[in-house]
C-alpha cells in the first residue's frame, strides 16, 4: 500500500503524516529536515501523493520529488480555506494530517512551483531590492544625521554624486574611535557613508549579472519593445509569470499580481473595494511604478490614465493601478504569443 503523504515542514524537524486510503490508518513520524534524510524517507516509502506547504525549503523538497518521479503538490497557506479559526489545538501532526484531509476533499490550494534557475532568478531580483531599501535606509539616515545638527544637502539625487558624498566624507566625517562625546555625529556619518558606498558596489555588481542575464533571455528582451517598461520591470515580470500558459485567462494574470479589486457581495449589495495586494509584492510595486513612466512616455498608457481618471486628479492613482494591471496583461499575452509590442489604438477621450 502505497499512503498520500503530508509533511509539515519545519526549520529543525518535520512531522511526515501517512494516510493509508485502503485501510484508513494513519502514521506519523518526525524527522530532520534535510535533503539526505528526505530522500531515504521518500524512496523507500514512494507515496502515491507528497502534500507540503509553501516554505524556504519548499523548493528543494519540490526538486527531491521530481527527481525520484514522485507526485507532489504544494499548497498556498494563505488561502481562505487554509486558516486555522477557532480551533482549541494547533500542533505540527494537526498541520500535517490537515493537508492530507484537504486534499483527500479536493479543496487543497495548490500553489505553482518552478524550476530552480526560475527560483534563483527570482531571489537575485528580490536581492537587489533589499540592496535597494538598504541603501535608501541609509541615505535617510545621513539626512537626519546633517538635520540633527542644522546642517544643509541638496535636494534630491544631487546629494548622492560620488563627488557631493567626498565632500562630505572630507568636511564633516571623522574615524568614530577618535571622537569626542560632542562629535559622535561625525562618527556615525563616517560609518554611513563607508555603508553606502559598499552598498552601491553591491548594487551595480547585482544589475550587471541581471543585465547579463536580461540579454540572454528572449522574454525579456521581448517585453523591453513596451515603451516605459525597462529591464529591471521585464525581467520581474518574466521571473514571476514563468510560464506563461500556467495562467487560463487575464483574470488569473491580474489577481496573482493582487491588482484586481476586493469584492463584498451579499444579497443584493455587490461593492468593489482596494486591490487585494495578494501575490508577489515586488512585482506589484515595480509594474506600478512602470504605469507612472508609461503615463509620461507612453501615448497608450497616457490616453488609458486619462480615460479612466476623467481628467480628475483624486482618481490619478487608481488610473495608474489599473493602467499596471492592464500593461501586465499585455506582457502575459506578449509572452504567451511570442510577439513583440503592438501599440493597440488609442481610446477616445471619456465625455
Amino acid at each position: 500500500m502505497t499512503p498520500i503523504l503530508g509533511i509539515d515542514l519545519g526549520k529543525f524537524k518535520s512531522v511526515f503524516c501517512s494516510f493509508f486510503a485502503e485501510t484508513g490508518e494513519i502514521r506519523y513520524q518526525t524527522l530532520a529536515t534535510d535533503p539526505r534524510t528526505f530522500r531515504e524517507f521518500l524512496a523507500a516509502t514512494k507515496p502515491q501523493m507528497t502534500l507540503f506547504e509553501t516554505s524556504t525549503a519548499a523548493g528543494w523538497v519540490s526538486d527531491l520529488c521530481r527527481e525520484l518521479q514522485l507526485a507532489c503538490q504544494v499548497a498556498n497557506p494563505s488561502g481562505e480555506a487554509w486558516q486555522w479559526k477557532k480551533v482549541k489545538r494547533k500542533t505540527d501532526r494537526d498541520d500535517a494530517y490537515k493537508l492530507v484531509r484537504m486534499y483527500m476533499m479536493k479543496e487543497f490550494p495548490t500553489v505553482h512551483m518552478t524550476t530552480p534557475e526560475v527560483r534563483q532568478q527570482r531571489a537575485l531580483v528580490n536581492f537587489r531590492q533589499r540592496l535597494i531599501n538598504h541603501r535608501t535606509a541609509t541615505r535617510n539616515h545621513i539626512r537626519a544625521v546633517f538635520q540633527a545638527q542644522g546642517l544643509s544637502m541638496p535636494a534630491g539625487h544631487k546629494a548622492w554624486t560620488a563627488e557631493a558624498c567626498e565632500e562630505w566624507k572630507k568636511t564633516y566625517a571623522q574615524p568614530i574611535t577618535e571622537c569626542e562625546s560632542l562629535q559622535l555625529w561625525r562618527g556615525t556619518l563616517q560609518v554611513d557613508l563607508a555603508l553606502l558606498e559598499t552598498l552601491e558596489t553591491l548594487i551595480s555588481q547585482v544589475e550587471k549579472k541581471l543585465n547579463e542575464l536580461g540579454k540572454a533571455n528572449e522574454s525579456v528582451q521581448l517585453l523591453t519593445t513596451i515603451p516605459g517598461v525597462g529591464i529591471r520591470t521585464a525581467e520581474a515580470v518574466v521571473a514571476y509569470l514563468d510560464d506563461p500558459h500556467r495562467f487560463q485567462n487575464s483574470r488569473e494574470v491580474s489577481a496573482y499580481a493582487g491588482l484586481v479589486p476586493r469584492q463584498f457581495q451579499s444579497g443584493t449589495m455587490d461593492r468593489k473595494g482596494r486591490i487585494t495586494k495578494r501575490g508577489p509584492r515586488h512585482l506589484r510595486k515595480l509594474l506600478v511604478e512602470c504605469a507612472w513612466l508609461m503615463r509620461r512616455h507612453n501615448p497608450w498608457g497616457a490616453g488609458l490614465v486619462d480615460r479612466i481618471s476623467r481628467g480628475q486628479k483624486g482618481r490619478t492613482k487608481s488610473a495608474v493601478v489599473a493602467l499596471a494591471r492592464k500593461l501586465l496583461v499585455c506582457c502575459w499575452a506578449m509572452l504567451r504569443k511570442g510577439e513583440a509590442w503592438k501599440s493597440p489604438p488609442l481610446l477616445p477621450a471619456a465625455a
